[in-house]
């Protein structure tokens, strides 16, 4: 679209008819462009979207478990105590952003726990790609913190990196009864080391008994892992969930940069079709993270 145009559009047209429009072209974009491959460069995996694709509309997870989830199942309760909002997880008060509404909040749970659907994509964990008893997770990016929620009975200490205050203040609220193994650093993990940011080799350095890392930090993942170089360097083994949907080429990148490393990498099973990246283009299916043992 012409660049003087656009801006335009954007305000003329609201967001959901634009987002309408973008769905089905991209969906139009997709099956063109595996149309034109030779059979034998599509792979089942690849097929089995596009057969998904072929009888619906665009989704981040183009699979049949997508429509398993409503924002409709999710019940919303109220702390009046602390003025917060939560919901029930694996009976475990998770605490959500004091301004956001309940309607905000049940499509914002629903899509985490699609996230972590058996089939996803986006799933950390696997039978045999698991957090033992005596874990100490680093969690980068946690936002409300559902992931270390998940699993805060059974790893030995988490760290949660989060500097939206209005998350910290969540997360207290979702970890003050595990206060004894929960520690939040409210810095980004960061290539650089200041008030607000801090590299992972420098937190390291205090806190050697981390052993698996989730990074997830829309987009930003390269400069987390700039920020291990040391530690990727150093003797522990270590396993990492790592996202590679956000950009385009940061799966082979990532895997390649951990393979030097002497991690054994395999992606997750599956694609995710990130149509909020503006950059998006062929193939247009993505891996959703990549898991690394050493």
């Amino acid at each position: 679209m012409n660049k003087y145009i656009f801006p335009i559009y954007r305000v003329l047209v609201p967001k959901p008819v634009r987002t309408f429009f973008l769905k089905k072209s991209l969906r139009k974009d997709i099956l063109k462009h595996f149309d034109s491959l030779p059979e034998n460069e599509v792979n089942e995996e690849q097929k089995e979207v596009l057969r998904y694709l072929e009888s619906r509309g665009i989704r981040i997870f183009p699979y049949p478990f997508h429509s398993n989830y409503s924002p409709e199942m999710i019940g919303v309760f109220i702390d009046s105590e602390k003025g917060m909002r939560y919901v029930m997880q694996e009976g475990k008060r998770l605490y959500f952003k004091k301004r956001w509404s309940e309607k905000r909040i049940k499509k914002s749970y629903c899509e985490l726990i699609r996230e972590q659907d058996i089939n996803s994509p986006h799933r950390y964990l696997t039978e045999t790609f698991t957090i033992d008893e005596n874990d100490v997770l680093a969690d980068i990016g946690a936002a409300e913190g559902n992931f270390s929620l998940a699993v805060i009975d059974k790893i030995s200490k988490v760290y949660l990196f989060e500097y939206d205050k209005e998350w910290i203040e969540a997360l207290r609220a979702t970890f003050a009864p595990w206060s004894d193994k929960v520690e939040i650093i409210d810095k980004y993990v960061s290539d650089r080391n200041d008030s607000s940011h801090i590299r992972f080799d420098t937190f390291y350095q205090k806190k050697e008994d981390i052993t698996f890392l989730k990074i997830d930090v829309d987009g930003a993942e390269s400069v987390v892992l700039n920020s291990c170089d040391a530690v990727f360097k150093s003797p522990p083994s270590f396993k990492i969930a790592l996202c590679t949907y956000h950009k385009q080429d940061d799966e082979k990148e990532f895997t390649k940069l951990l393979n030097d490393y002497g991690f054994s990498v395999s992606p997750s099973k599956g694609y995710m079709i990130n149509y909020y990246d503006k950059k998006l283009k062929a193939p247009y299916l993505r891996r959703g993270l990549i898991r690394a043992v050493r």
